[in-house]
């Protein structure tokens, strides 16, 4: 018992205080959150399930303070008489530093990892791109290219099969096995985006040995008011539009609704010497969801559908061996043209539709019961730089390629009640059928995919050091339907694994935490891998598989710590991963000749890989008004096997900024200014003779930014975003553009942002 008196040194103190940390809107548990008794400086942090306890405690009159970053802080008054259970509702900061990530944690990761957040002020300022180039701007993140449309996100050297996106919480299924086939997502549709550093493949499964990229919404509104926001941007180079509307509301008693659109329209992008002819791109995307929310029950159904048309650079495309060469000695295109937003051949036609069911019980005995149900169909047509002369069916203007790819997935996932307030965790069962029909010329044949998988993951709070361990079992089997010599071939491939982790973290203060995590994943080859045999030309490349490779097996070892105080906030993480037959895209000697052009030749090998490096990043206000960023990504990649370097993995990278504050001026709120700086060296670690031409130089990229509010009304305003990249219109070529062969990137772009919630 507590004693009811005023308590003296000798007095016994057995109180204690409890209770759970929310999220204001969505009333989502909070994990990873600082509570602490203000006038004795003691405290803890939130477990996975957002719940916390503080004690012993002598009986009085306390402080109480809540907060993490990215929501602003609470204090509320306790008196603690014996105990004391107290709630606590968070509501979203939106005043950040320039180009902050949010480090949090959140229930479906493992909290010793490296995770990074995108939102808010730092995502506004992203709208309009690509959802790659959304997530270049953290730290450890950059993006392969094709050309000046297409990008795909890389996580510490890794991506395409090895990078597992989550939309919305439904594994994306699409034709990732390309270069040229960029994530099939609207990024309008996010207020989060995260980006799980590392292997992950106990909770998200196969596949994820390179990390995991969340795509979020925000949690359905309940409240009887329809409210939304409307974005328009436009970009100069290109003379890109892009206007995304989006509103939402509830019928009350917790029932909620959301419907969202995008259209872009962009055309010929121009570097800072000549056009790239057929590089427009034309989209129009839709999601809309309804759900329902009580204290035990929650039901969500959402869909969306991704529709676009890329232009494919026609300098790409080359008649002759002799023309490619030229191309490549010369550094410079040979078709050449103005601007134009016609998209002629060659381009790329996708459609991706979703289908999603989500629904979730809490029992009475404790603990969460969720099911995830989901479609996906995705149809992508691939038109060729001609149509075939001879073809009867030619003038029906009918793709070259056509592949239609259909995914059903399932999940089902218990988390249990908290032991002790000590212990949680979670079993879940996952599982997907997936079938592809293909039409046109042979590239990769038609296929069946079914893929199982079990996991349990467990974690113990023990004072300031918080530990997890997880094992997962997956199991695919695939079958491929091919022609050879006008014989049907039906292969069947197998493939199974455990994957594991163990990790630990520890918060030496309400400042500091280091996390550390060991973990083994597994990949098995995809059919592109096993079976390409033609023109890519999205990709402008001829690709052979080779139907003998082995499942990628990857071991990793992740350290991180990161300081986050009023003025300063730094995180530096160190990766150590083996990968045992990675398989990667080996240039050949020679190019090769086809019936549809001369082409450089690429053949998928397997070998023994490691990726190690470092990640740094820091944020620090200098001046009252004056802060600055500064980002740093240092990669290792080796052959092991033939000791030596391994092609097309990214090179050094270096970014700074800084950013002035001015606040209220005139009419103008929330005006600011910045300044940047990226350094990208040259990639020095290349084998030998082993591309079509050598790494480019290093190069350095300027960019201005401005922004501010002007109030419209007494509770409504815009905010206004300037944004000037490649301010010196700087001619560059980057290593992990697949075009660079052909031409040099893009030049100066000036964008404006307009963001109306209403």
């Amino acid at each position: 018992m507590c004693i009811l008196r005023p308590t003296f040194a000798q007095d016994p103190c057995d109180c204690f205080i409890k209770g759970v940390v929310l999220d204001r809107e969505s009333r989502q548990p909070i994990p990873g959150a600082a509570v602490f008794i203000k006038e004795l400086q003691k405290g803890t942090v939130t477990d996975a399930s957002g719940h916390y306890r503080i004690e012993p405690l002598c009986q009085g009159t306390y402080t109480l303070v809540s907060r993490i970053l990215g929501y602003q802080e609470v204090t509320q008054s306790v008196v603690l008489v014996h105990t004391s259970e107290q709630n606590v509702l968070l509501t979203e900061d939106d005043i950040h530093l320039q180009d902050v990530n949010v480090t949090a944690q959140r229930a479906n990761a493992l909290t010793s990892q490296t995770i990074s957040q995108l939102e808010g002020k730092a995502l506004d300022q992203t709208r309009g791109q690509s959802l790659g180039d959304a997530l270049r701007t953290m730290t450890g993140v950059t993006t392969l290219q094709t050309g000046s449309s297409i990008t795909k996100p890389v996580i510490h050297g890794m991506h395409s099969n090895r990078v597992l996106i989550l939309n919305n919480g439904i594994r994306q299924e699409g034709q990732q096995w390309g270069s040229e086939h960029a994530p099939e997502i609207d990024p309008f549709v996010a207020n989060r985006l995260t980006v799980i550093k590392g292997a992950a493949g106990v909770r998200f499964g196969s596949d994820a040995i390179g990390g995991v990229i969340l795509v979020e919404p925000a949690p359905l509104p309940t409240l009887k008011t329809v409210h939304g926001e409307l974005n328009l941007v436009g970009f100069t180079n290109g003379r890109q539009g892009v206007a995304s509307l989006q509103t939402e509301g509830g019928f009350g008693k917790g029932f909620g609704w959301r419907v969202q659109g995008t259209l872009k329209r962009g055309g010929n992008v121009r570097t800072p010497n000549y056009f790239l002819d057929n590089t427009g791109i034309s989209e129009q995307n839709f999601s809309g969801s309804l759900g329902y929310r009580s204290t035990r029950f929650r039901s969500e159904v959402y869909y969306s559908r991704f529709s676009t048309k890329l232009g494919i650079f026609s300098g790409s495309h080359i008649g002759s061996l002799t023309d490619l060469q030229t191309v490549l000695d010369n550094g410079e295109p040979l078709i050449k043209s103005g601007f134009s937003y016609a998209i002629r051949r060659p381009n790329q036609q996708i459609a991706h539709d979703l289908l999603k069911w989500r629904t979730a019980w809490k029992p009475a005995s404790g603990g969460d019961l969720s099911l995830t149900l989901a479609r996906q169909f995705d149809d992508r047509k691939e038109y060729d730089l001609h149509r075939p002369r001879n073809d009867s069916v030619a003038a029906l203007n009918r793709p070259e390629l056509r592949f239609r790819l259909t995914t059903y997935t399932g999940d089902l996932v218990f988390e249990h009640k908290p032991v002790a307030n000590k212990l949680t965790g979670s079993l879940g069962v996952s599982g997907f059928y997936q079938y592809n029909i293909m039409n046109g010329r042979p590239l990769i044949p038609n296929f069946r995919t079914y893929n199982a998988g079990l996991f349990w993951i467990e974690k113990l709070k023990v004072n300031r050091w918080e530990y997890e361990a997880g094992l997962r079992y997956d199991y695919r089997h695939m079958q491929v339907f091919r022609y050879e010599k006008q014989v049907l071939e039906k292969p069947l491939f197998v493939f199974q694994n455990f994957s594991g982790t163990l990790g630990a973290t520890y918060s030496l203060s309400d400042q500091w935490t280091t996390r550390f995590n060991a973990g083994t994943s597994w990949r098995a080859p995809n059919v592109s891998e096993l079976f390409s045999d033609g023109v890519h030309h999205g990709a402008a490349a001829y690709e052979l598989g080779d139907r003998t490779l082995q499942p990628e097996v990857a071991y990793n070892l992740n350290l991180s710590t990161e300081y986050t105080g009023k003025k300063v906030q730094a995180e530096v993480g160190f990766f150590y991963n083996t990968v045992r037959n990675y398989i990667y895209l080996k240039p050949q000697a020679e190019p090769i000749l086809t019936i549809r052009g001369a082409f450089p030749s690429f053949k998928y090998t397997q070998t023994d890989a490691l990726y190690a490096g470092l990640d740094a990043s820091v944020q620090a206000v200098l001046l009252p008004k004056l802060s600055g960023t500064s980002k740093l990504s240092l990669l290792y990649v080796q052959d092991l096997a033939l000791d030596q370097p391994i092609v097309m993995t990214p090179p050094n990278r270096w970014e700074n900024g800084l950013r002035y504050d001015v606040g209220k001026w005139n009419k103008l709120q929330e005006f600011f200014v910045g300044i940047g700086n990226l350094w990208v060296a040259r990639q020095n670690r290349v084998p030998e003779n082993s591309d079509f031409l050598p790494p480019p130089p290093a190069y350095s990229l300027w960019n201005l930014t401005a922004g501010f509010a002007l109030p419209v009304s007494a509770h409504h305003q815009i905010d206004v975003g300037f944004t000037l990249t490649n301010l010196f219109n700087t001619v560059y070529r980057d290593y992990l553009n697949r075009f660079r062969y052909y031409a040099d990137d893009p030049g100066r772009n000036a964008s404006v942002r307009l963001k109306w919630k209403f």
